[in-house]
């Protein structure tokens, strides 16, 4: 029926992806363990910064949008005791894995993933326990290209992932509704969609960007950026973060971050 709940959420499906078809991984230095499909889109730095620059505290409650395999939370609630985290991700398969990954590292009982859509209405998001302001903090790293401007790739996971048809502005408009007064939201995306970014966040202020650089010489090709609901603080562009030096190897800044599970400080609530 169009425009049900059942259009926008489907069940997290564990079975969908045959384990001969999956590879076992470790992020953070092996503290963290994820399922992910041998094919498609996998796991990278971008998750474990998204992770490490999110402002949130024990106790509280967070939401990641288009949360994949889950590493992005994991990573997360494994630096933040006491934090729980509901996983959104359109993919029914993809939640299903979050939900064995949250489950093999024995987070089941702060974590959870839910299948649904991030443009589904808000009746769909309280139909599955998310209603409007109860999250202190929303994270996420939406698709970064535009369908019209790049290139699809073949692989179905991929396009999900990495293709974007109506912008930014499902998933601030989503993180909006969700996050309570002065929660945090927290993102990731290209460094040159930095204009496209600032545009869609109109209904937050205190917005913290940081330029990540590959390497010292390099410009940089991702920001992360914090930002918080209703505030008036101006826009500040921080120092970046440079990943490795001009020998390649990582910084101890960024050794830190990506494989000591280190934060990121962008932005309070």
């Amino acid at each position: 029926m169009p425009g049900s709940l059942t259009s926008f959420a489907t069940m997290a499906d564990e079975t969908a992806v045959p384990d001969d078809a999956l590879t076992d991984d470790a992020v953070l230095d092996g503290r963290v363990r994820l399922l992910q499909p041998r094919r498609g889109h996998r796991v990278g730095h971008d998750a474990i910064l998204l992770a490490a620059a999110t402002a949130a505290a024990p106790q509280q409650h967070a939401v990641e949008l288009g949360a994949g395999v889950g590493a992005a939370a994991i990573a997360l609630a494994a630096r933040v005791p006491g934090l729980a985290v509901t996983l959104v991700e359109i993919d029914s398969s993809l939640a299903g894995l979050a939900a064995r990954n949250i489950r093999r590292n024995d987070l089941d009982g702060r974590l959870r993933a839910v299948a649904l859509d991030v443009a589904a209405p808000a009746r769909a998001f309280a139909a599955a326990g998310l209603s409007a302001g109860c999250a202190a903090a929303v994270l996420m790293n939406p698709p970064f290209n535009d369908a019209a401007r790049h290139n699809r790739s073949p692989d179905a996971g991929r396009r999900l992932a990495h293709v974007a048809n109506h912008g930014l502005a499902p998933w601030v408009g989503c993180a909006a509704r969700l996050l309570a007064p002065h929660g945090v939201l927290t993102l990731i995306w290209r460094a040159d969609g930095l204009a496209e970014v600032i545009g869609a966040l109109g209904a937050f202020g205190a917005v913290r960007v940081l330029p990540v650089h590959p390497r010292p010489d390099a410009p940089a090709n991702r920001i992360l950026v914090g930002a918080v609901k209703a505030s008036r603080t101006p826009l500040a562009l921080l120092p970046g973060l440079i990943l490795a030096d001009a020998d390649g190897r990582p910084t101890p800044e960024a050794e830190a971050v990506l494989r000591h599970g280190a934060a990121l400080r962008l932005a309070d609530g």
